[in-house]
């Protein structure tokens, strides 16, 4: 009986070890998407994971919501300093998510700032 429970708990342990390497490790899809950046926060109460938005409209119609991995902490320390500019963002789409990674599929690993496509010649660089 110890023998056939203990192979349960195994079976389940492996199939739940591949399915998290699965979201985690394959990509469903790559990309850059661009837009102002209107939102990024830190938010949760046991679990906290970064958040943020994109409007890829003029009116804010076409919102893109995004999650950055903690460790990602120049790509944080960039949102936090671009918030309301045009910025453009790569990054990896997953087949799902947990709660301790972040709220959406798409996670952002790089962003850098772009010259806004509706205000030409307006944009402001700190470095």
């Amino acid at each position: 009986m110890k023998k056939i429970l203990f192979l349960i708990i195994a079976v389940i342990l492996l199939i739940a070890s591949l399915y998290y390497a699965f979201i985690y490790y394959v990509p469903y899809s790559e990309g850059v998407r661009s837009g102002e950046l209107i939102k990024i926060s830190h938010k949760g109460v046991l679990v906290k994971t970064w958040e943020g938005e994109i409007s890829q409209g003029i009116s804010g119609a076409q919102i893109f919501a995004f999650s950055v991995e903690d460790d990602e902490k120049k790509v944080i320390e960039n949102l936090q300093k671009f918030q309301g500019r045009y910025v453009k963002v790569t990054y990896k789409e997953r087949y799902g998510t947990f709660f301790w990674l972040g709220d959406t599929k798409y996670f952002v690993t790089k962003v850098e700032e772009e010259a806004s496509p509706h205000f030409r010649g307006t944009q402001t660089t700190d470095e």
